[in-house]
């Protein structure tokens, strides 16, 4: 996410191997881990393609790299890289609606009324005035009135 910062927990050593059993070619690379929330499982980039003399190809979604009797070439449909895509973008628009509902969450919370507050404990505002509702009646059952309503 743009302007956001990760902070690594730590390190971990991981074997990697490309290729197959007849053609491969396996290295340690150190991985930073992040409590990142996003679609890859891994990010590979400059120091990967360092350590195994890799070639990365981004036209054509291929990586070349050296094997032990022949080179080792590594690549995706445009059709998976979509679909990859699409997934993406639907991760993040997931996160940064769940950030906004978090957002929205805090200022309800803050904005809720005192669950303390009892309906008997109501006080009236100032201006209105109590009328009596059968002024013939015994029960002497009022109802408060504004006095600053508008005529019309």
């Amino acid at each position: 996410m743009p302007r956001k910062q990760a902070v690594p927990l730590g390190q971990i050593d991981l074997p990697i191997t490309f290729g197959n059993l007849t053609n491969y070619r396996m290295e340690t690379l150190t991985f930073d881990v992040l409590e990142f929330h996003g679609t890859y499982h891994a990010i590979l980039g400059r120091p990967c393609y360092a350590k195994f003399m890799a070639i990365p190809n981004y036209t054509y979604l291929k990586l070349k790299m050296l094997g032990l009797f022949r080179v080792i070439t590594i690549g995706t449909s445009f059709q998976r890289t979509y679909e990859c895509e699409v997934e993406c973008c639907e991760h993040a628009t997931t996160i940064v609606a769940s950030k906004e509902l978090a957002a929205i969450r805090e200022e309800v919370i803050e904005e809720a009324p005192n669950p303390k507050w009892s309906a008997r404990s109501f006080e009236p505002v100032e201006g209105t005035k109590e009328v009596l509702i059968d002024p013939s009646g015994f029960e002497g059952k009022v109802v408060r009135i504004g006095t600053t309503l508008s005529s019309t």
